[in-house]
């Protein structure tokens, strides 16, 4: 097990559609999985795609603590979870703009429109298959994620490029925190926080 060094935007490796996973079971890929799981924890950070990770492989590792869950969104934290394959179908047509990061793109965050009710499919490191529903924060994570199988990162997605900005001048993010901070994620309200010139733009 290891920590990794991550991928920056710009890298082929992230514009690259990755490879599906035909052994789940593999040595190769629990190792894999063990390794983006330990570089996650020593960033800190909820979830990693192995391209990001410069593996072309279509596995992602999450967890989700309490600490990023949003006020009022009633999601509950989630156990360190491995993804092997995974496949997300949308479960309604209408997309909300949420908040997010990257550890591909350090330095930025912008506004992504995402689903926010979902099925992801995924095969498990035995083999198995699961099914099930994810709503809020949580499916936008998983978005995130897999959108990195997909050669795609989040300013791909983006419609409004206004919104993209530097975590240290967090200007139209600290405008939606005072007007209403209920739903987004606690981590984007820290920025807000520490953001010295909020006081006089806000």
């Amino acid at each position: 097990m290891a920590v990794l060094r991550i991928a920056k935007m710009g890298n082929p490796v992230l514009l690259r559609k990755a490879e599906p996973v035909a052994d789940p079971t593999a040595p190769g890929i629990r190792r894999l999985a063990a390794d983006l799981q330990d570089t996650l924890e020593d960033i800190g950070a909820s979830g990693l795609a192995a391209p990001q990770v410069f593996v072309s492989k279509r596995v992602v590792v999450y967890r989700i603590i309490a600490a990023r869950i949003p006020e009022g969104s009633g999601l509950e934290p989630r156990p360190w979870t491995v993804m092997v394959n995974p496949l997300i179908t949308p479960q309604a047509a209408e997309k909300t703009p949420v908040w997010e990061r990257c550890l591909s793109i350090p330095g930025l965050h912008g506004k992504v429109p995402r689903f926010l009710n979902i099925e992801i499919t995924f095969q498990d490191l035995e083999g198995k298959t699961h099914a099930h529903e994810a709503r809020s924060s949580w499916a936008a994570l998983l978005q995130h994620e897999c959108d990195h199988l997909d050669g795609i990162v989040f300013p791909m997605r983006m419609t409004d490029l206004s919104l993209l900005a530097y975590n240290d001048e967090p200007g139209p993010l600290a405008k939606e925190v005072a007007e209403n901070p209920k739903g987004i994620d606690p981590l984007f309200i820290d920025l807000v926080e520490r953001w010295p010139g909020r006081t006089k733009w806000m």
